[in-house]
């Protein structure tokens, strides 16, 4: 069995094999809270991931990839523009203090900020991935954490969640930036998003079963 890497054409945006590039499933919206994806490596070329086409829907978004991040470059990516950061994880007292996490900041005051003044981090990674970066980074332990209201079920179908409520990175993100920048449920901008995660899934599932 060849042990060489893969040397399969990629897409240069979205960064998957260019028969299976989920670009032309993106359709860009408006926003404005600044998003960081923070992508575990193992997410990069995953077929179910959702980070990539999430960065190619929001002209606001950085992504970093890794696990244990540089702590001088994450501070630059976290603070380095004045906007106040929110980590996009949900804030556990008990299991954190289990997992050695320390305390999360509080929410910045006034709350709610102007959309304009905040940046949404996002871990993208599965739930068991994203616990070990979040312990590996201090800095992302110190920020203020946005917990998700009213969440739906996950439309996610191709990836097994492991308890309810669970949503893919692209679902949470969407949701949060809903509640952050006061979208109703049919404002365009969701609906957007929510399409575009409906087709991407839609091809996944089609690609599953081989059609």
């Amino acid at each position: 069995m060849s042990t060489q890497p893969s040397t399969r054409p990629r897409c240069p945006q979205c960064l998957r094999a260019l028969r299976s590039c989920i670009c032309a499933l993106a359709k860009a919206v408006e926003h404005q809270a600044q998003l960081l994806i923070l992508m575990h490596p193992q997410e990069v070329h995953e077929a179910k991931g959702t980070g990539h086409l999430l960065h190619l829907c929001l002209p606001h978004s950085q992504v970093l990839i890794g696990e244990a991040f540089d702590a001088v470059t994450l501070q630059q990516a976290l603070h380095g523009d004045g906007r106040h950061s929110l980590l996009l994880y949900p804030e556990t007292i008990e299991q954190d203090a289990a997992l050695g996490l320390a305390a999360a900041a509080p929410l910045p005051a006034p709350w709610p900020c102007a959309p304009s003044a905040l940046r949404l981090v996002v871990i993208d990674g599965t739930w068991r991935k994203s616990r070990k970066m979040l312990y590996l980074n201090p800095a992302l332990q110190a920020l203020p954490r946005l917990a998700l209201q009213d969440v739906p079920p996950s439309q996610y179908a191709i990836r097994k969640a492991h308890l309810p409520g669970q949503l893919s990175t692209f679902e949470a993100s969407v949701q949060a930036l809903a509640q952050l920048e006061g979208w109703a449920e049919h404002a365009s901008e969701r609906q957007s998003l929510e399409q575009t995660f409906a087709a991407f899934v839609q091809r996944q599932m089609q690609r599953q079963s081989g059609f």
